[in-house]
């Protein structure tokens, strides 16, 4: 009778080149050692291998506290060594691979195992037990390839030949979101604290990482298998559920605290762990037999879920491109790859964006960050998505897991013997080759998102759905670019003029795009958006840079519009003539209000400018739905009210959502502080929203009264098409006028 406990202990313990020698010099396959008492000890290697599978089943099912769970790692350890060795040794091959029995009880473990692991205890968090947890749903995973086959395509073969596969698919995944979930307990811990860089906590952090990162990459792999991805997109409970989006949401939702930022190996852990989980969404999301997205929609809870995702990959997005964005080589540390995180993420919100159960909610939500891609300067621009050769590319990387050595840390931990020097186990990394399109394919996915927005399908999508992106964007450039210092010229502020210059580049370099990354449609769609923009810009930058100005003389006004009007691009067709007087003083501006049209230089026929009718921070809506009518009246400290008016045709539906702030996902996002180049210091403020009808502190004030309003609502009965007609609205703009001035006498 073999003392399984003891033979496990024992030889568990053993590095493979250790087992192997004492293999070698065994007689009749059986290893010579000593017991405690110091007397000779047998151990049998045929009966305690057949033995091996289903004594590590019984404890498992009586699994207790961390110590059970430390001997199950032991003899999970035990097996790796063991499946390495048998290619060198005939005899151990023939009992431990070839027997059919054993191979179903060594399945039946590892599939028990990751059940038992998937649950949510709370002495999971428990000392030691977090580095033994992960460490084992590692180890599980991995031996899978270590004993059945290192062929991804021949072990998806097996797993699906399997009765129980979507039982091991679902506590696979649930198994490594425990485990993220215990990374993220223990990093939100040493946020309180202060944890010197390469201190034990540190590494013992790292070490949940790395292991976290290991089964994903493992589970990365088998989703890359199509046969295996196509059983996910059939499982309910991991794609109609959201097993896998609240995985996924549970990652990109991990920080690293503030006192480990400098610990570069923890940084791009974290980073990788979200690369990977974006890319298992994209291998999902791309799937052409089944579509991913519709199962998720199907149900309300995990719709609601997928919404919560797809705004946190956009924060993340807008996070990134809201730093600075020209790089430098040594930006970071080379020999920590960070991960394909930012192509994956454009990646997927190109998908979310084509989809219809998501793109109504990405009209809104992309802007942001599209705004931080498109508003640096035009050289920076250029260079960083009009080019092949960028600065700085991401760089991808996949861990050559160890099983012996995670297991002998987490062992260590357990038994409460490790040190700092120890714990410095580090998995080495394997380099993937950059893609040589990887600047391309960026720059295509922000051309496909755009496109994909923009795009109108009469027969599909609804009449209000129609330039809807385009407003959205016009309406964030005006509220998410004023000037905010008078220290600063308003120029510098403002965006508009940038943005469409960049996207004109953008149109022009998108064109080399095509066929490979881009299709004509995509360029098209663009190229009409850059167009409608520019021209949108031409006739409202000027005006739009000084909503909220405050300013010590009416000369600086005047100086900030000159600026303004020498960044725009220049147009065939100007303004209005009769409208090119600036208001005298503009020191009380609060609101987002339309001042006087400029005058371009040159000869052309006249054009009225668009702007803006705001009801207490609200747009005014056409009694018929069909048209918004932006009229505004300035406060000049001379005399009343002088009054600029014009129109401006948009959707009924996107007057609803001008109407009521709190309908719009936007207020999920929290933009980080304006940078300096607005007037502020980063430090002030801490997050606040470009764009968020939340904070109305300088626009909030009510430019015409109610009596004002209810006159011009009803004209507009009359009138639907009053933005077509300078005239009208010229007259219009001088009766309320009038009004004001009486209403203040």
């Amino acid at each position: 009778m073999i003392d399984m406990v003891s033979a496990i202990e024992e030889l568990s313990g053993l590095t493979t080149k250790e087992l192997s020698e004492m293999l070698k010099e065994s007689d009749s396959f059986v290893l010579q050692s000593k017991a405690e008492d110091g007397g000779p000890k047998q151990v049998d290697m045929e009966k305690f291998v057949s033995s091996l599978p289903l004594h590590l089943l019984a404890v498992c099912l009586e699994l207790g506290q961390g110590s059970d769970l430390a001997y199950v790692l032991r003899g999970v350890r035990f097996l790796h060594s063991l499946s390495e060795l048998a290619s060198r040794h005939t005899r151990l091959e023939q009992v431990l691979l070839d027997d059919v029995r054993l191979s179903e009880q060594v399945m039946d473990l590892i599939f028990f195992l990751l059940s038992i692991l998937a649950q949510r205890k709370k002495e999971n968090n428990v000392g030691a037990s977090p580095l033994v947890h992960a460490s084992l749903v590692a180890a599980s995973l991995h031996l899978l390839t270590s004993y059945f086959s290192s062929q991804w395509h021949e072990l998806v073969h097996i797993l699906l030949a399997h009765p129980k596969v979507d039982i091991f698919m679902d506590v696979a995944f649930d198994s490594l979101h425990e485990d993220v979930r215990l990374l993220s307990f223990r990093l939100s811990s040493m946020s309180f604290g202060s944890i010197p860089i390469g201190s034990l906590e540190c590494r013992l952090a790292h070490f949940i990482c790395q292991q976290c990162e290991a089964s994903l990459q493992f589970l990365l792999l088998l989703c890359q298998q199509k046969l295996f991805r196509d059983r996910i997109l059939k499982n309910k409970e991991l794609s109609r559920n959201g097993g896998i989006l609240s995985l996924s949401h549970t990652i990109l939702k991990l920080v690293v605290p503030y006192c480990l930022k400098g610990s570069t190996d923890i940084v791009a852990s974290i980073s990788r762990l979200k690369a990977k989980i974006l890319s298992i969404l994209l291998q999902l999301c791309e799937a052409e037999s089944v579509s991913y997205l519709d199962e998720v929609a199907t149900s309300p809870n995990s719709m609601r879920l997928g919404q919560t995702l797809a705004l946190e990959v956009l924060n993340l997005l807008k996070t990134a491109f809201g730093r600075k964005q020209q790089n430098t080589s040594d930006s970071h540390d080379k020999s920590y790859p960070m991960g394909s995180v930012l192509i994956s993420a454009l990646r997927l919100v190109d998908v979310f964006s084509d989809d219809s159960n998501f793109r109504s909610s990405f009209m809104t939500n992309t802007v942001p960050f599209l705004t931080q891609i498109l508003a640096i300067p035009h050289d920076e621009f250029v260079l960083s998505w009009c080019s092949v050769n960028l600065p700085v590319i991401e760089e991808d990387a996949n861990l050559d897991y160890d099983p012996f050595g995670a297991a002998e840390v987490a062992l260590l931990a357990s038994d409460n013997a490790l040190t700092e020097a120890r714990a410095s186990y580090s998995c080495p990394f394997r380099p993937s080759l950059p893609s040589m399109a990887y600047a391309q394919t960026r720059t295509s996915c922000v051309v496909k998102i755009i496109a994909n927005l923009h795009v109108f399908v009469p027969n599909i999508c609804e009449e209000q759905e129609r330039d809807l992106f385009l407003h959205n964007f016009q309406k964030y450039l005006v509220s998410g670019s004023p000037r905010l210092s008078a220290d600063q010229p308003a120029s510098n502020d403002f965006k508009a003029a940038k943005v469409c210059k960049n996207l004109g580049s953008l149109s022009d370099y998108a064109k080399t795009l095509i066929p490979n990354l881009l299709n004509e449609e995509d360029v098209q769609l663009l190229s009409e958006f850059s167009d409608k923009l520019q021209s949108w810009c031409k006739s409202q930058a000027g005006q739009a840079a000084l909503q909220v100005v405050h300013t010590d003389s009416p000369s600086e006004s005047k100086e900030d519009m000159k600026l303004v009007q020498q960044s725009l691009p220049t147009q065939a067709s100007t303004l209005d003539p009769n409208m090119n007087n600036l208001p005298k003083d503009v020191q009380n501006m609060e609101v987002s209000i339309p001042v006087s049209s400029i005058k371009p230089e040159g000869n052309a026929k006249d054009e009225t400018p668009k702007n803006c009718v705001a009801r207490n921070g609200s747009f005014l809506q056409n009694a018929v739905g069909q048209d918004l009518v932006h009229l505004g009246v300035a406060r000049t400290a001379s005399a009343g009210f002088s009054t600029v008016s014009s129109g401006v045709s948009t959707g009924h539906q996107r007057s609803k959502m001008d109407l009521d702030p709190a309908s719009s996902s936007v207020d999920h996002f929290k933009t980080p502080e304006l940078s300096k180049e607005n007037g502020l210091q980063e430090d002030e403020k801490g997050e606040s929203s470009m764009y968020d009808e939340r904070q109305p502190k300088r626009r909030k004030r009510t430019i015409m009264n109610d009596e004002q309003i209810d006159e011009l609502e009803k004209a507009l009965v009359d009138e639907p098409e009053m933005h077509k007609n300078a005239i009208l609205l010229q007259n219009w703009s001088e009766k309320l006028s009038v009004q004001a001035k009486q209403s203040e006498s």
